[in-house]
């Protein structure tokens, strides 16, 4: 028998048995992603990308999220909007956010192609499976130059999109061949104000949809992409650990391992949050002069800002994220724009904030994202509260109904009135049960 391929066995693995639990959890996660790229939508930076969707469009009334363009443009505008706020979900091994490209993608597909809510709901978790298990095998070292959304996401969107083309096992292993071979996405932009990160999310969106579409159409792809002599993990993954793709086959769906993010900061950011959140109770009309914030060595490396001066950089700010929890409690999205930086109490209280590595949550990290942060009173006291696993993650999930109050929330944030806010909960819940995608379309904003 001739050897398989990494892809080959992906494409395998697509074709395991999907529940209505499965169903459940994928329809959650696409009410996740409507919250986040709604919000997005309404932000500066999907202004932009709302201009530029206008302009394919010739005039049409709505552009972005329910209507107005084709399935390429659609996933392209839509695709940016859902990391806008670092509220997309996320998967931790990976270290990459799934939603904010598979589901602009197969949205996009499924109203064109008039899918049915089973269907969609399908592709989404074939999606999420095929970008998570290539993404976690590629290593820290991918991780430290590359945008691990950016480089994996057309794989996700490929075979989310594949799934809903109906594609042959040798088709979609082209999708993915060819999905692979345009993979990119360097982390420069995250030392600079600018809005590269969105166009990364809404380049993998396309990727993947028009290597599923050429597949269809018959252009072949790449089998050997991932584990070839010059495949992806030979070319962009120095420690790769190409077992890991093809591990555990019958665990659950990979969307079930992935998390969701409660608060408006960069995930490395939010075990700090959980554990300054629970310190609080204790701090009522107390003076604080000193915190320490304890956490893995990738948290220290991406979230160091003592200073920040854009919203960007508070959401990847462990000081800022620590004084606002410590003071305000429960952030929300205000807590990390302009007037909430310049804010005196914050600033002092942000100066106050010194970082260290522990070494125990390196050594857990990925797997876990853990952090601790003590406090030291004027009176003398000094308390600390360590978490192992962050509020979302599946050690310590969120209830359903706080992921459907996110998404009411950030809905509501974007100007969006309360009924119709309801009625697309319902709409896309109602896919796992065979409702119709083209209602869901009809209702976004």
């Amino acid at each position: 028998m001739a050897e398989l391929s990494l892809t080959e066995g992906v494409v395998a693995l697509l074709a395991r048995p999907i529940t209505d639990a499965d169903r459940r959890r994928a329809a959650l996660h696409l009410v996740d992603w409507i919250g986040c790229a709604t919000a997005g939508a309404a932000s500066q930076v999907g202004g932009v990308f709302r201009a530029h969707a206008a302009m394919q469009a010739c005039g049409a009334a709505r552009v972005v999220l329910g209507a107005g363009v084709a399935a390429r443009d659609a996933a392209f505008a839509n695709g940016a909007f859902g990391n806008v706020l670092e509220m997309d979900d996320v998967h931790r091994q990976a270290i990459l956010h799934p939603g904010p490209v598979v589901i602009p993608a197969v949205l996009a597909l499924a109203a064109e192609c008039n899918a049915g809510g089973r269907a969609l709901l399908d592709a989404i978790l074939r999606g999420y499976e095929a970008e998570i298990r290539i993404g976690r095998a590629m290593g820290h070292a991918h991780y430290l130059r590359f945008h691990p959304t950016a480089t994996m996401g057309p794989f996700g969107a490929a075979a989310a999109c594949g799934s809903l083309l109906a594609l042959d096992p040798t088709r979609m292993l082209w999708a993915l061949g060819n999905a692979g071979t345009q993979a990119g996405g360097v982390w420069q932009c995250r030392h600079e104000p600018v809005m590269t990160k969105q166009l990364h999310t809404a380049r993998a969106a396309v990727m993947g949809l028009e290597a599923a579409q050429l597949a269809a159409a018959g252009l072949s792809g790449p089998r050997w992409i991932l584990d070839g002599p010059q495949g992806v993990l030979a070319g962009m993954a120095p420690d790769a650990k190409p077992e890991r793709v093809l591990a555990e086959p019958d665990a659950p769906w990979m969307v079930h391992a992935t998390s969701f993010k409660p608060w408006p900061a960069c995930r490395h950011a939010h075990p700090t949050i959980d554990a300054a959140l629970a310190l609080r109770p204790h701090l009522a009309g107390r003076e604080i002069v000193a915190v320490r914030v304890e956490s893995y060595a990738d948290a220290l490396a991406f979230c160091n800002q003592v200073q920040p001066r854009t919203t960007i950089e508070a959401k990847f700010s462990l000081q800022h994220a620590a004084a606002v929890a410590l003071l305000d409690g429960p952030p929300p999205l205000a807590a990390f724009d302009p007037p909430a930086l310049s804010r005196a109490d914050l600033a002092a209280l942000r100066a106050r904030v010194t970082l260290a590595e522990d070494p125990a949550a390196t050594g857990a990290y990925p797997l876990h994202f853990g952090a601790a942060v003590s406090v030291e009173l004027a009176d003398g006291t000094k308390l600390r509260h360590a978490v192992a696993d962050a509020l979302g993650d599946p050690e310590n999930p969120l209830a359903e109904a706080a992921i459907l109050a996110k998404a009411r929330m950030l809905m509501g944030s974007a100007g969006v009135e309360g009924t119709r806010i309801e009625a697309v909960l319902v709409a896309a819940l109602a896919l796992a049960e065979g409702a119709s995608v083209a209602r869901l379309n009809d209702l976004l904003p």
